[in-house]
Parts: C-alpha cells; sequence; structure tokens
C-alpha cells in the first residue's frame, strides 16, 4: 500500500512538473510577443503552486521592468540572484532596474578585518561551510584512527601532521560556519513597494518624520512592532515605517 502512495504521489510530481513547465514555455511566448502583463499572469501562476527557481523569478522580474514597475522588478531580481548569486545576467539587469529608483543611498562599506572576515564567509554558503566541516571531521577521525593503529614510523608521522591540518581546518570552518550563520541571521532584507512611504521615528503615526523611501529601495528590518517595521538603510540611518509598505525577501 506504501508502494502504491509513493508512485501515486510521484506521478503527481512529475504531473506537476510537466504542467509547470508548459506554462513557463507559454509565458516566455507571451514576453517573447511583448504581451508582458499575460507573461507575469503565467509566471505568477507557477509560483501559486509553491514552485520556485532562480529562473522564474528572473523572467518574471524582466516583464515587470519592461512594465516599468519598479518594486516587482528589483524585488524578484533580488529572489532570482539569492538562488543564483553568481549570475552574471541577473546582476546586470537588476543594475538598469535600480537606475529607476528615487532614492540614492550610500553605502558605508566595511573596513578592516572586518571586511575581510566578511568577504571570507560570504565564499560559501552556510550549507557548503557546514559539509566543509562534517567533512574534515571525518578527514580527522581517519586520520587519528591510522595514526592510532599504525606500526609504521612512517604513516604515523604522516598520519599525525595530516590529523593537525585536519584539526586546524576544521576548527576554522567551523568557525566560518557559525559566523555565516550569525550574519545570515541578521540578514533581513526587504523592498518598498509603497509609491512613497514616511519613515518615522517611533512605531506610531504622531511620531516625528525622518525622511522618505520610495518604491524600489532595499532595506533592512532590524525588527517589527504591531503594523511597524524598524528598518536600516546602507547608510546607517533607522526609522519606523508600516509593514504593509514593503515586502520580506526571504519570504518564498
Amino acid at each position: 500500500m506504501k508502494k502504491l502512495l509513493y508512485i501515486f504521489s510521484l506521478l503527481l510530481s512529475l504531473s506537476g512538473f510537466a504542467q509547470n513547465q508548459s506554462i513557463f514555455e507559454k509565458a516566455n511566448a507571451l514576453y517573447n510577443q511583448g504581451k508582458y502583463a499575460e507573461a507575469i499572469d503565467g509566471y505568477n501562476a507557477i509560483l501559486d503552486t509553491g514552485k520556485h527557481s532562480s529562473d522564474l523569478y528572473f523572467n518574471l522580474a524582466n516583464a515587470h521592468y519592461k512594465l516599468n514597475n519598479i518594486a516587482p522588478s528589483i524585488f524578484f531580481y533580488e529572489k532570482a540572484l539569492k538562488l543564483a548569486p553568481n549570475d552574471a545576467d541577473i546582476k546586470n539587469n537588476m543594475a538598469f532596474a535600480k537606475n529607476m529608483t528615487v532614492d540614492a543611498i550610500d553605502v558605508i562599506p566595511n573596513a578592516g578585518i572586518s571586511k575581510l572576515l566578511n568577504n571570507a564567509t560570504h565564499i560559501m554558503s552556510f550549507d557548503v561551510w557546514a559539509k566543509t566541516t562534517i567533512a574534515l571531521v571525518f578527514c580527522f577521525v581517519v586520520l587519528f584512527l591510522v595514526y592510532y593503529f599504525s606500526y609504521s614510523t612512517l604513516k604515523k608521522r604522516l598520519a599525525f601532521i595530516g590529523s593537525v591540518v585536519a584539526l586546524t581546518l576544521l576548527i576554522l570552518t567551523l568557525a566560518f560556519t557559525f559566523h555565516k550563520y550569525n550574519l545570515d541571521k541578521k540578514d533581513n532584507p526587504a523592498i518598498v513597494f509603497a509609491q512613497e512611504s514616511k519613515v518615522k521615528s517611533d512605531p506610531n503615526t504622531r511620531s516625528e518624520e525622518s525622511f522618505r523611501l520610495h518604491e524600489g529601495t532595499k532595506v533592512q528590518v532590524l525588527e517589527t512592532y504591531n503594523d511597524w517595521s524598524k528598518i536600516k538603510l546602507t547608510d546607517g540611518k533607522t526609522g519606523w515605517l508600516i509593514t504593509e509598505d514593503i515586502k520580506m525577501l526571504k519570504d518564498f
């Protein structure tokens, strides 16, 4: 009975994949015909099934860009980039989309050791760092066992040196794994979707207005309170805006 259920679920999955592929190809055809709004409907229909990919987000962003939908185009380019962080086409197209935004916000770069550490940490994803650490644990255990049970002086020496190197790399990768986890946990980006959003000093309508943001601007969400979100910009400015004015990028 379990096998029959497994086969049935597999067939459903394959059927759903084929259907989504058909919708994707039709949406691409509509895009090539200049029917961007209809193409968007097709891409969204795939997202409604719970499926997503960098290609889907990229094409969806392109369609919104063609219609001058600033916030959605940047939002979906950012989504695509999260799934394919080294894709040059996504980066180039997103740069064009960002040229349509109103807000010009400076970026305060990290400096010194902090910059080097963060750059090194972002070389790999958290999953890759974790898998590398596990692989080094395995290497260390094997080399230590070879050292412990070997009778040859040369084998002992080589196994000892190898186990020390593996242990050193293990400690380093473990540190990078935890640092990457903390960086990802703090990274809570969102895109402003409101045409204009008033950023307040406190989470209430009566508080003083600090500044204004416009659609397409990327912010970091620090915390939420009722219907308000505390955000931070790349230039260091912080403030509170209404949560419905933004869309979180981590929500898939």
